[in-house]
């Protein structure tokens, strides 16, 4: 796997008892923590919840940008996914990284300090030459959309 430079700036003190790593080695996302004072925070269903990760990054590669992607056993087990779906760390950006937690069950959660709550992937991004056009080439699909190609 391909690595490249990210210089990080720790800003919560949850970083002096934890590392920020990769689980094994070949998972693609960093695991960010809840970098909340607070013993544990509670996320009503269907609420959201802005936790903060505790950290800044400047990334080092040109045309990367960092994603933040919802932790499957968290999703799965509690409900509690990335908000938005994906969440986009522009290059640029140098403030506090967070994190936009989802209740989908019926249920309140809880997130406790330290604990694990996003991935942070890196992967290459492009910025589109707008190219203003009345006819687009035409494709078997067309404007389909929405499960126009079938279920199967």
């Amino acid at each position: 796997m391909k690595k490249i430079d990210v210089k990080v700036k720790f800003l919560h003190e949850v970083w002096e008892e934890n590392t920020l790593g990769y689980s094994t080695e070949h998972s693609a996302g960093l695991d960010l923590r809840a970098c909340i004072d607070a013993d544990e925070i509670e996320i009503g269903p269907g609420e959201r919840a802005a936790i903060p990760a505790g950290i800044a990054i400047e990334i080092r590669e040109p045309g990367i940008a960092g994603f933040l992607y919802s932790r499957s056993g968290l999703g799965t087990k509690e409900g509690l996914t990335v908000s938005q779906g994906v969440g986009v760390i522009d290059p640029d950006y140098r403030g506090e990284i967070k994190v936009s937690l989802l209740n989908t069950s019926g249920e309140k959660r809880r997130i406790t300090r330290g604990q694990r709550i996003a991935q942070l992937v890196f992967m290459p991004c492009f910025q589109a030459n707008i190219l203003r056009s009345e006819e687009l080439n035409s494709t078997d699909r067309g404007a389909g959309g929405f499960g126009s190609t079938g279920k199967h």
